[in-house]
Order: C-alpha cells, then sequence, then structure tokens
C-alpha cells in the first residue's frame, strides 16, 4: 500500500509533538518495516527543511531530512500538478497539490491530522488513528 504523509505526521514525529507523536512514528514504523510504501510530496520536503530549521540547527535538520528520504519516496510535484491544483474543487492550495502528487503516484491513502481540508480531494484521506486501525 502506498501512502502519502502530510508534513503535520512527519513533524509530530521529528518534533515529538505530544499527544500524535506516538501515531505518527507508528505510520514511521510500517514504513520502516516495508509494511508499507511511505511516501512525502516534495513540496514537503521544503517545506519541512523550512520549519525544521527554524527549531534545530542546520547541520541536524539537513540529517534528518537525509533520513528521511532514505526512508520514504517522493511523490513528485510538476507543471501539471500545480495547474491542476490550480483549477481543481479543493479550496486550499497546499493541500491540493499534496492530492494531485498523489494521484499522479499512484498513492493509495494520504495521512494526515487535518482531513477535513480535504473533502474534496480524489485520494483517500485518513487521519493517523484511522489508517493504524485499518492495518489492524
Amino acid at each position: 500500500m502506498k501512502v502519502l504523509l502530510d508534513t503535520n505526521i512527519i513533524l509530530d514525529v521529528l518534533l515529538d509533538r505530544k499527544p500524535h507523536s506516538p501515531s505518527a512514528a507508528a505510520i514511521f514504523s510500517l514504513a520502516e518495516t516495508g509494511v508499507i510504501q511511505g511516501y512525502l510530496c516534495a513540496t514537503t520536503v521544503t517545506t519541512l527543511d523550512y520549519l525544521l530549521t527554524q527549531a534545530l540547527e542546520k547541520k541536524e535538520s539537513r540529517k534528518l531530512l537525509r533520513d528521511l528520504i532514505r526512508l520514504f519516496e517522493i511523490a513528485p510535484v510538476n507543471r501539471s500538478v500545480i495547474e491542476d491544483s490550480l483549477t481543481g474543487n479543493m479550496p486550499d492550495f497546499e493541500d491540493a497539490v499534496l492530492d494531485q502528487a498523489a494521484q499522479r503516484a499512484g498513492i493509495d491513502v494520504i495521512v494526515t491530522r487535518n482531513a477535513k481540508d480535504f473533502t474534496k480531494a480524489q485520494t483517500t484521506v485518513m487521519d493517523p488513528y484511522q489508517f493504524l486501525a485499518g492495518m489492524t
């Protein structure tokens, strides 16, 4: 199963944001053990770089990014992803980009803590708890 993780899920693990970090870490574990094929959107990587360098030393934040791209595949963002995100039905552009990138990468589900923002997504969207409950 191909699973794209939204930025908030990644930050929950990297910054140990309680009470969300345990469920996010469980999803990371599924990717580490090969139970799921984990993906990040290309835009998530750039957003993470910006946010992590605000919270951590640059050297440490870049190490975390290198570790992430070893664990997760990257769903590309190109002109068609951007164009379709601009003209689609989703009100939030950033979320539309995730959905469009997920569609093109053949993603089965997007995991996010902001599922309400993805009501018009073409990809199945679940919060971490729903996703983990479905994996048992």
